[in-house]
């Protein structure tokens, strides 16, 4: 890079109102007064200048209170209690109980932040490619940028609908963006998207792993049609469903020969992955999850090079609708006695248990008052020996059998059961291979109701009996929720499926259905005085 003097600083949330645009304007005026008006590029730095709005996703996904632990920490399978004598609850209960405010709650306030941090990336590097002659297919690096963006802005539409959305980078000092209604920044996402798609690559090779590809443009506007219904109240299934087709016919991408191939410690090479986050441990540091969920005295199990911080658990009533015979419920959960790496028992030398066998037991107390061992504990991404606490597991955004499950929806949405039932038995046949019987399903099966008993749950009992038998296509919102149990999911599919509100579980209660979308964090508030609050809060 030549005479590069770049002055740029990471612009936080509470100052990237500074860096919008209006709503969907792609051609106003372009300003000179930036931080990098002299810096000279060549044809040599493209790489360099893409490769941030890529990295952020790392920050957005597994950034602390990150994209992961807002889609599952609000939902019916994972929580994270006040734990006796450890610590946690505050945001974390108030995440589970559905009580947040406008006041900077910290997963909101982190998918806001983080994710217009990768935009005002994204704006950046479109901007400094202007500025370099003969780079070969310029449009294609673009319109990847472009639809790259988009996918930043479905994330932050899917979770808060009324916002700014953010198309230059060089904009006057004390420039504030104009909010953009539900509608119009919907169609600002798929016009991106659609308009990059001819430019976009349609291989799956190395070169292409963690690019947005074609085929990563398919799968978010597969979701966008997919929720088109929960965003405007009519229903584009037919719309979803031909979006996964082309990436199911391409070729390109297979169901894995096992559940946990997707998710192993080195899975870049999995024949699943549509669109991944590359990480690695020592130069992309990643997920801290299993730090985050085991207790402790686990560092026995797995060789960690630290003590775990017993956090985040199963809610018994999901780990009670698995079939024993799935063996989804072992490849994402740890529960029962432990041992340790040589096999033995796992004795614990700390009070309250000084000499027993750790025990992770499917039961919980009370959301502000759990033991260490209460809750099963997530390891669907493979825990290396050894490893410490930001490990190098790839992340699968959308893999190939999101691709199958949204098709079979969406023909169960349009009156095609047995079709749908086709699929999800192809989808489970790899998951009860002790039973091979029981990976059939039926149509009559995923249009019934949910297996879920829902209800308030304390100390080991449902008070206030629910059930699930009424959730039209309950059965279907089961398999989604065995098959995607930590995959940023599970609040989309709840509040698609109508659950989100009007059901109850462990210490969480029925909610309004303002409570669907968040409030945006009071600093963004105070940022832009362009900014309007969602409704009910």
């Amino acid at each position: 890079m030549k005479n590069l003097k770049l002055k740029y600083s990471i612009l936080i949330a509470a100052f990237a109102a500074l860096t919008f645009s209006a709503c969907t304007n792609l051609d106003e005026t372009v300003y000179s007064d930036i931080t990098a008006e002299k810096t000279h590029f060549t044809s040599e730095d493209v790489t360099n200048l893409i490769a941030p709005a890529f990295t952020a996703l790392r920050n957005v996904y597994w950034g602390w209170d990150g994209l992961a632990d807002l889609y599952e920490e609000s939902s019916d399978c994972i929580v994270v209690p006040n734990r006796l004598g450890i610590g946690w609850g505050d945001y974390y209960v108030t995440m589970h109980q559905h009580t947040w405010s406008a006041a900077n709650e910290s997963h909101p306030y982190t998918l806001w932040q983080q994710a217009y941090n990768g935009i005002t990336y994204v704006n950046r590097a479109i901007y400094q490619l202007d500025q370099i002659s003969g780079i070969q297919n310029k449009d294609a690096y673009v319109y990847e940028l472009r639809g790259l963006r988009a996918f930043y802005y479905y994330l932050l539409f899917d979770n808060f609908r009324n916002i700014p959305i953010v198309t230059k980078y060089d904009l006057p000092k004390g420039y504030l963006p104009k909010q953009c209604t539900p509608d119009s920044t919907y169609r600002f996402i798929v016009s991106e998207l659609t308009t990059a798609m001819p430019y976009l690559s349609d291989a799956n090779t190395k070169a292409t792993y963690g690019r947005f590809t074609k085929w990563a443009a398919k799968m978010t506007l597969a979701k966008l049609y997919l929720n088109h219904e929960v965003y405007f109240g009519s229903p584009m299934w037919a719309e979803a469903q031909a979006q996964v087709e082309d990436v199911i016919n391409s070729g390109k991408f297979k169901l894995a020969d096992n559940y946990r191939d997707p998710f192993l410690f080195d899975n870049s090479n999995s024949v699943e992955q549509i669109f991944s986050i590359p990480f690695d441990p020592i130069y992309a540091s990643g997920s801290y999850y299993p730090f985050k969920t085991l207790y402790a005295a686990s560092q026995a199990t797995y060789n960690l090079s630290g003590q775990p911080w017993g956090g985040s658990g199963a809610i018994p009533q999901f780990i009670d609708t698995y079939d024993p015979d799935d063996s989804r419920l072992k490849d994402s959960w740890l529960g029962g006695p432990q041992y340790t790496s040589s096999g033995t028992p796992l004795i614990l030398d700390t009070d309250p248990d000084k000499g027993k066998q750790l025990n992770y037991i499917n039961y919980m107390s009370d959301v502000n008052g759990c033991y260490y061992n209460e809750g099963y504990r997530l390891v669907k991404y493979e825990i290396k020996s050894g490893t410490n606490a930001a490990t190098g597991n790839d992340v699968p955004l959308f893999r190939y059998t999101d691709a199958l499950m949204i098709k079979a929806e969406c023909l169960l949405r349009q009156g095609k059961a047995d079709e749908a039932a086709a699929i999800v038995t192809q989808v489970r046949q790899r998951d009860f291979k002790s039973n091979p019987a029981k990976a059939t399903v039926t149509g009559a099966k995923l249009a019934g109701g949910s297996s879920y008993k829902y209800g308030a749950y304390s100390n080991g009992k449902i008070t206030s009996y629910e059930g699930g038998a009424d959730i039209k296509y309950g059965g279907f919102l089961d398999e989604l929720g065995w098959e995607f149990v930590g995959e940023h999911h599970r609040k989309q599919d709840l509040i698609r499926f109508n659950v989100y509100t009007t059901k109850s579980w462990f210490c969480k209660t029925k909610k309004d259905d303002n409570m669907k979308i968040f409030a945006i964090p009071q600093d963004f508030m105070n940022a832009n005085s362009n900014l309007k609050q969602n409704p009910g809060y």
